[in-house]
């Protein structure tokens, strides 16, 4: 974990940037949560997340239920592992959530994500509209077609959003997207062809979006990684990213 922490405000933007880079049908706000509602299989468009750091009642619990109930889909939060939220999370463990899916949250500098493609090397090219190619990508062999169908239908109708290509041969071969909102760069959606990896293509994929961020006047940029993700995170690393928080996503079980 980075020692350097993060005012309220911090946490808070990278949060609602992070909801507004998945593109929900729609999102709500209760006692300082943010409820997005949407289809599909990208858990962060569909689970609460507290804007803040503070303990949580129990009845803001209800609450959040009675709203996702209303939409007829199933309760969800994605939490921060952090002390605070212990109660929440003994209370959430007594109504049956199970907690899932161990995410980091790390952060660096456009400036040094830039570097991560290594002097000499030729950038993605960075595009404001996704195109049939770097959508396929998605669909590619080793990637769950279903859950790819669904982020390219959610990246691609972020406003603002870049989408970058390496490209050979009328190919893409390696993808990524940045949002920009609430005074940070994000990136997301990163996929290299699982033929093509070991070659430097998703840190050329990394260095054009920061090098699109830093024309934008961007500083700082956020990203989230599975924690199990060793590969990734190793080119995150080398690219300055840092960890300043883990979550996990609570999922409320069926029960008789």
């Amino acid at each position: 974990m980075s020692t350097l922490q993060l005012s309220a405000a911090e946490i808070e933007a990278i949060e609602r940037a992070t909801i507004a880079a998945v593109s929900p049908d729609v999102a709500e706000e209760i006692d300082g949560w943010l409820l997005p509602f949407t289809s599909g299989t990208v858990k962060r468009a569909k689970s609460a997340v507290p804007l803040h750091r503070d303990a949580v009642e129990a009845a803001t619990l209800d609450r959040i239920e009675d709203r996702y109930d209303s939409h007829q889909a199933a309760p969800a939060l994605r939490l921060a592992d952090a002390p605070c939220f212990d109660s929440l999370r003994a209370e959430l463990e007594r109504r049956h959530y199970v907690a899932d899916s161990p995410t980091c949250v790390q952060i660096a500098s456009v400036r040094r994500m830039r570097q991560v493609a290594g002097p000499g090397a030729a950038l993605a090219d960075v595009d404001g509209a996704p195109d049939g190619a770097w959508s396929a990508l998605f669909l590619g062999e080793g990637f769950d077609p279903v859950d790819g169908a669904h982020r390219v239908r959610m990246l691609s109708r972020a406003e603002g959003t870049l989408y970058a290509s390496v490209r050979e041969n009328g190919r893409t071969l390696a993808a990524g997207a940045m949002a920009f909102g609430h005074g940070w760069a994000s990136v997301h959606g990163m996929r290299t062809d699982q033929a093509q990896r070991g070659r430097g293509l998703a840190g050329r994929v990394l260095a054009g979006l920061a090098q699109a961020a830093s024309e934008r006047g961007f500083e700082r940029v956020f990203l989230q990684v599975d924690a199990g993700n060793q590969a990734a995170r190793s080119l995150y690393r080398r690219a300055g990213f840092e960890t300043h928080w883990k979550y996990s996503y609570w999922l409320r079980q069926q029960w008789p």
